[in-house]
């Protein structure tokens, strides 16, 4: 078969089997479609199929079609970080601020230790570790990681559980807004290179003057005409931050950060992200599970995931029963709350697909926060929807 031949084979099964199990396997209710396109990623991957049936895997898996595969993803996955950022609601987060800045904080900072923690023991031993990363990097990164709310999928469960449109639902999506913010801040610090500060001082100043414009240009223009505008603005952001070191990731993040969600049909902007996410991000996925790797033994891997999940998962909980109990809730409200608020996935593996690009962390490491996420997503629902069905009158709370 010819390179063309090779990829729509793999195209083909990216998009197949992920779908036929989690429609005949009826997953939803524990991992929806896109967590099962996680998993089907690393099962595709060198530690699996390429471990059981490597003639197979070199086969469809050639260079060629993983380069391939790799410019489709980082577009991919550049749209859905913008929507991201077009979609974060820092004014309602500004209107309850008390509530918001405490709950946010101890939500994100409370795992952010655990997780520093867990990664300092992880330093312990060889082969964790990236070769271009320094220590503090490495356990600033792995505890933020633990910390990271995934936004897109947070609202992807709450639409499932029927919650998203209540007030409880909007009062998550505030404390999530403000984490959202600052995990892009803390990975434009880990990654701020002092050999090229000034190229990145640069790209910030020249960045916040060219976005003054471009809100300028924003407003004047149909509707219409913005969507094609806001590629165009992606593009050039992307290269802007990618150029200055800071990652392609952190320049859709700020792209999309900068434009208000109004400028833009709400129903088109929840049909793009759909579309997305059907269309383009099962191909991010697959390449990820393509970076996933065993090698400092599939035990240890195993072993790494399970602290990182209790690190991730414990503090999240903790940190929201301390704003709980600051904020007065009634007994069960934190519990809830806190866990939607673990939620992982997409954001935290975007977040770890940069630390390993960036050689901060290595492909075994990335494999171990990868199953934490996984695992950390599909806890969510089943924990969540019994409690939800005994404090029903929470729902409809507004603060």
């Amino acid at each position: 078969m010819n390179t063309t031949e090779v990829f729509l084979l793999a195209m083909l099964i990216v998009f197949t089997v992920p779908y036929l199990i989690w429609r005949l396997g009826d997953t939803n209710y524990y991992a929806p479609l896109v967590v099962v396109q996680i998993i089907t990623g690393i099962l595709l991957g060198p530690g699996v199929l390429g471990a059981a049936y490597p003639d197979y895997y070199q086969f469809i898996f050639t260079p060629a079609v993983i380069q391939s595969l790799n410019g489709i993803a980082w577009w991919a996955v550049m749209i859905f970080v913008m929507i991201a950022g077009i979609e974060l609601d820092l004014g309602q987060a500004w209107k309850h601020r008390r509530e918001s800045v405490i709950t946010a904080g101890m939500a994100l900072g409370t795992p952010l230790v655990f997780g520093c923690v867990a990664a300092a023991g992880m330093l312990g031993y060889s082969g964790w570790i990236g070769v271009n990363g320094q220590d503090w990097q490495f356990v600033l990164g792995v505890g933020m990681a633990c910390a990271v709310t995934a936004l897109p999928i947070l609202i992807l469960l709450m639409e499932n559980l029927e919650i998203l449109r209540h007030p409880i639902g909007q009062r998550i999506l505030r404390y999530a807004s403000l984490d959202d913010v600052a995990i892009w801040g803390v990975l434009a610090l880990i990654l701020l290179d002092w050999t090229r500060v000034g190229r990145q001082v640069g790209f910030l100043i020249m960045f916040a003057v060219v976005a003054w414009g471009f809100r300028k240009l924003m407003v004047r223009i149909p509707e219409r005409d913005r969507w094609f505008v806001a590629m165009i603005w992606l593009a050039a952001c992307g290269f802007g931050a990618d150029w200055a070191g800071l990652h392609f990731m952190v320049g859709a993040f700020l792209a999309g950060a900068v434009m208000d969600a109004h400028w833009f049909n709400q129903e088109k902007m929840d049909l793009m992200r759909h579309h997305v996410l059907l269309a383009l991000m099962p191909v991010f996925f697959l390449s990820t599970g393509l970076r996933t790797n065993w090698g400092v033994g599939g035990s240890m891997v195993f072993i790494a995931a399970a602290v990182l999940l209790v690190a991730s998962v414990a503090g999240k909980l903790i940190g929201v029963q301390i704003a709980g109990k600051i904020l007065k809730w009634e007994e069960g409200e934190a519990s809830i709350i806190g866990w939607l608020l673990q939620t992982k996935a997409l954001i935290m593996i975007i977040f770890v697909n940069i630390l390993l690009d960036k050689g901060i962390i290595t492909n075994e490491t990335f494999t171990a926060l990868l199953l934490m996420a996984v695992a950390s997503t599909m806890l969510t629902v089943p924990v969540v929807y019994p409690k939800l069905r005994r404090m029903h009158q929470l729902i409809f709370r507004t603060s």
